[in-house]
């Protein structure tokens, strides 16, 4: 389930990983906000392998 809302800075603290979307980002990681450090980890790894295989044509056999 996805939920888009507003992230207080307290709560960035909690934080596992970090990553922004968008139409020219797709998915990229955040390594530092202010204080806070993250390391791309299997969650967003395994977003943008997912996003990359679902927007990537797949070829197609000659006939």
């Amino acid at each position: 389930k996805v939920v888009e809302r507003h992230i207080l800075p307290e709560e960035l603290s909690n934080f596992d990983e970090c990553f922004l979307t968008g139409t020219a980002a797709e998915i990229t990681p955040v390594s530092e906000v202010g204080q806070y450090k993250f390391k791309p980890a299997k969650g967003c790894t395994t977003l943008i392998n997912a996003y990359t295989e679902a927007v990537t044509p797949k070829k197609v056999a000659a006939e």
